[in-house]
This record gives structure tokens, C-alpha cells and sequence, in this order.
């Protein structure tokens, strides 16, 4: 899976000679955070708009960027950071302080929310130093290049992932960005966009990956699952040896993407992960979707994409591409407006508008590229992925009734049988606002529409998943209360996981139906 060092360069050399060809003017305005353009999955959730409404301030090296981090009234404080110059190593130094948690060598946005880092003037290159987000939410990541990140050899930063997520993070935007290697794990290099330990509602967008042997991740081990509600669109992957991405449970968006140079695999969905794979053109790589390196499957729904001298092996023990027919094996409901470019013209936009210093040029959806509207909010729907299926009550044999039941930690008094007993006047209720009871069978049982029934004085569900107990699949998503079809699944045990709630739930009936 790995690649010599010039066989990359020589490839992001004749990227450059396909740029130029297009004849292509690219904007020379001075690039400003444009949060009002955010899309996919970071519109969820309550959205992601990063430091708007705060104090703008301008740095150029990273110790600066950590003071202003650190300056601000608390952790929260809303704060636009304008980077101009280089950031590196020799430059960038731990500050401390009450509304920061820093560290030298790597751009540390740590335990803090509501920020925006944004290239400006003639831009912002992070030199082998990446930018590391952990237990943070509401973050834009805005027209910067980083390259050359590594986890071994000298310099080493941020575990060698150019731009890493971990440890409950929520809502990050990082649009227009350029990350870059020279090379694989035997150079030093690890991922350029990495996602784990429970980080979720994340958009790339408009964004150039070249060069490097991992792509990035969402989870970082099979059972590290809790990750997910990510949407990659009108990005460049080039030269990439495999992880494009790599996704280990949870839901995925990939679409009008210009995949190039693919060249062991590409998108691997696998683990109960479910990737919903729109209009991308996929060119000159080897296979560019299916389940790899694991007998723990993953699923996709394809639609639109072309396959541009793409080449796919023969399936093998845990080594399973999509191809050479792609067909779907899920359904995704996506909770959020956007518009499909066709995939033919996808090569193009992409070259004219993904990347660091390209004035934050969008597509318009009929594949010309324009200036953005930072007045145009997009999607407002503050709520997480819904998929609200039937409405009516169904009919049929309630399955729970008689099954055993068992879930997360319980508010006082209540019971997981509670949910399958047929009487709505018992409950049960997580400790707090979130939590996840189950049903359970003592073999298969075929499932394929649950209905949810709330006790009197309940909180409101925000947002759920359905997950089939046994393989972690996510069946279905929703919100509030009722009921919810999804495709038939064959388990012992189905979760109803909470995500989020206004105030207590109280779970009166957790019914299950076989149609």
C-alpha cells in the first residue's frame, strides 16, 4: 500500500499541468471566512458557524494563533483567527491559560468551541505541524494548506495526521484546505483527515488530498464505532494509496468527489458503516469502493458516479470491492438540501474550485464555478439525521411483547422491561438526557419496522439510532417519537440509542414488527 516519494511528486506535478490546461482564472481576492456557506452534515446538530459574531484577530506564526486562543473571556468565547505566513514548528510554542489548553508543536484546539482559523492574504501554509481538535465543537477550518505532517522521523506532530479529530468532537466545516504527504507510513506519514473516538457531524468540502498513503479514517478500530454523520463533497483525492476514506461504522456522504490515482483501494466502508456514494467520477484507480482488510462488512448506496479506467480485483477472503458493477446493498436517508453536479463535469469544477487559495470558489450546482454567498445560510434544520418513515401505527404482531430487554445506566425506579411489556403507563428512562435500551430474542428474529411510544410527562427525543445489536449496523435514524421502517434485518437484539433530548425521555414501549 505504499508508494515511492517520487511517484507522488510526480503526480502533483502533472495536477498542476491539468489546472492550467482548464485555461481557468482563479479569483486573487483576499480569502474571509465564509460561514454562512456551511453544508452537509455540519449543518446539523445546531450547525456549524465557528467564530462568528466574535472578536477577529490576525496571527502569523502558531504561538500567536494559541494566544488568541487563550486571550479570549472563556473557552466559548466566540473567535475568528486570521492566519497569514507560515506556521511551523520553530514558531509555534504553548501558551497557557483559562479558556485554552494548548501545546508546542501542533496547533492544539482542545476542550474549546466556537472558533474559525482562515487563510488570508497570500495564505497560510502549516509546515510538518498539524492542527489537532479534541473534546471541541463548532469549528471552521477555512483556505490553509498543511503538508508534511509526520508521526516518526523528525519533525514528528499531532500523531502524523494532518488535521485529526478525537475524543467528543462536534461540528467541524474544513473547506477549501489543502493537505498533502510525500509519501506512506514508511516515510513517517500517517492520515491527512482523520476522525475517531466519538466525532461526529463533520464536513470536508472543496478540499485538495494528494500525496499520501492513508487518505484518513472515521474510527479507529472496529469497535471504535461511535464516529460518523460525515459529508465529504467537491473534493480532490489524488495519489492516494488507500482510506478515501476509511469508515468504520456510522453514516457517510460522499459526492462530487474527483477521485485520481486510487491505487490500492478507495472508499472502504466496512464494520456496519453505511456510505451513500453520489455523482463522483473515479479515475485511473483500482478499487475505488467496497469492504477491505476486514471480514466485518460495510455498505454503500451508489448512484451517478462514473468509473474512468478503474480497475477491480476478484473478491477474496476479507478482501471485498464493490465492482466491477457497483450495485447498492443499503439505503442512507440524508437530512440536508444539496444539489447534484453531474459526474461527467465533476473533474472540472473540482480543479477550478477545490483547494487553499482559490477564493473560496463553490460550485453552483450546474457545474460553474462561483464566488460564495456568505449571506446564504443554507440548511437551518437545527435537528440530526431524520428518517421519519410511516407515521401510522402498524399493524401485526408486536414482537417485543415477551422478549427480554437491557439497555445503558437507568433513571431511579424505572426498568428495561418496562419498554415491552404492552402497558404505556411504565417507562423507562435514561440516567440523564441520553442512553440506549435494547430488545432482545433468544434467536434470530426478523425485524423491519419499530414503533416508539413515549409516558406521559416524557422529555422529547432530539435524535436516534437504530442499531442492529449484533453487527452494529445503523438500521434507521430519526427523531421524536413513532414509528420507522427500514430495510428487514435478521438479529437477536435491536438498540435504540439516544443522541440527543430535550429533558427526560420516558420510553413507554420500544414495539418491533416483522413488516
Amino acid at each position: 500500500m505504499r508508494r515511492a516519494v517520487a511517484v507522488r511528486l510526480s503526480a502533483l506535478l502533472a495536477a498542476g499541468a491539468l489546472t492550467a490546461a482548464t485555461g481557468v482564472a482563479l479569483s486573487s481576492t483576499t480569502a474571509s471566512a465564509a460561514t454562512g456557506g456551511v453544508t452537509g452534515y455540519a449543518t446539523q446538530n445546531g450547525g456549524t458557524t465557528g467564530g462568528a459574531g466574535g472578536q477577529t484577530v490576525r496571527a502569523t506564526t502558531g504561538t500567536a494563533i494559541h494566544q488568541a486562543l487563550c486571550s479570549r473571556a472563556s473557552s466559548s468565547t466566540p473567535i475568528t483567527i486570521q492566519v497569514e505566513g507560515t506556521i511551523n514548528h520553530g514558531n509555534t510554542t504553548k501558551v497557557s491559560g483559562s479558556s485554552c489548553n494548548t501545546a508546542a508543536g501542533v496547533i492544539e484546539l482542545k476542550q474549546i468551541s466556537n472558533i474559525t482559523i482562515v487563510g488570508v492574504g497570500n495564505g497560510a501554509v502549516f509546515d510538518q505541524l498539524g492542527i489537532h481538535i479534541r473534546e471541541a465543537s463548532n469549528i471552521v477550518i477555512q483556505n490553509v494548506t498543511v503538508k508534511n505532517v509526520k508521526k516518526s522521523g523528525s519533525p514528528t506532530s499531532n500523531g502524523g495526521d494532518a488535521i485529526g479529530m478525537e475524543s467528543d468532537v462536534r461540528n467541524v466545516w474544513v473547506d477549501h484546505v489543502t493537505l498533502e504527504a510525500s509519501g506512506g507510513e514508511s516515510e513517517g506519514y500517517d492520515g491527512l483527515f482523520d476522525m475517531k473516538d466519538n466525532t461526529q457531524y463533520v464536513t470536508l468540502s472543496y478540499s485538495v488530498l494528494r500525496n499520501s498513503g492513508r487518505g484518513g479514517l472515521i474510527g479507529s478500530s472496529e469497535s471504535d464505532r461511535s464516529n460518523g454523520y460525515v459529508t465529504f463533497h467537491h473534493n480532490l483525492y489524488e495519489n492516494i494509496d488507500s482510506r478515501a476514506p476509511l469508515l468504520r461504522g456510522g453514516i457517510a456522504h460522499m459526492y462530487n468527489n474527483h477521485y485520481k490515482r486510487l491505487n490500492e483501494s478507495g472508499i472502504n466502508s466496512r464494520a456496519g458503516a453505511r456510505a451513500k456514494v453520489d455523482n463522483n467520477y473515479f479515475e485511473d484507480s483500482k478499487d475505488v469502493l467496497g469492504t477491505f482488510y476486514t471480514d466485518e462488512a460495510g455498505y454503500w448506496q451508489v448512484g451517478g458516479n462514473v468509473f474512468d479506467n478503474v480497475t477491480w480485483s476478484s473478491r477474496s477472503g476479507d478482501h471485498n470491492p464493490a465492482g466491477p458493477n457497483p450495485t447498492s446493498n443499503t439505503s442512507v436517508s440524508i437530512p440536508y438540501g444539496f444539489t447534484l453536479d453531474g459526474a461527467n463535469c465533476v473533474p472540472n469544477v473540482v480543479a477550478q474550485t477545490a483547494g487553499a487559495n482559490k477564493g473560496l470558489k463553490v460550485s453552483d450546482g450546474s457545474c460553474t464555478p462561483q464566488n460564495p454567498d456568505p449571506t446564504d445560510p443554507g440548511p437551518t434544520d437545527p435537528g440530526e439525521p431524520t428518517d421519519p418513515g410511516p407515521t401510522d401505527p402498524p399493524a401485526g404482531t408486536n414482537l417485543s411483547l415477551g422478549a427480554g430487554a437491557d439497555g445503558s445506566s437507568k433513571a431511579s425506579g424505572t426498568s428495561y422491561g418496562n419498554v415491552a411489556d404492552g402497558n404505556t403507563s411504565t417507562y423507562w428512562s435514561p440516567s440523564g438526557s441520553t442512553g440506549s435500551v435494547s430488545v432482545k430474542w433468544g434467536s434470530a428474529t426478523t425485524v423491519s419496522k419499530v414503533n416508539i411510544r413515549l409516558a406521559s410527562g416524557s422529555g422529547t427525543i432530539g435524535a436516534y439510532r437504530l442499531l442492529n445489536h449484533d453487527t452494529g449496523a445503523v438500521l434507521a435514524t430519526g427523531s421524536g417519537a413513532g414509528t420507522v421502517a427500514f430495510s428487514p434485518a435478521s438479529l437477536k437484539k435491536i438498540t435504540l440509542e439516544i443522541t440527543n433530548a430535550s429533558g427526560t425521555p420516558r420510553i413507554a414501549e420500544f414495539e418491533t414488527y416483522a413488516s
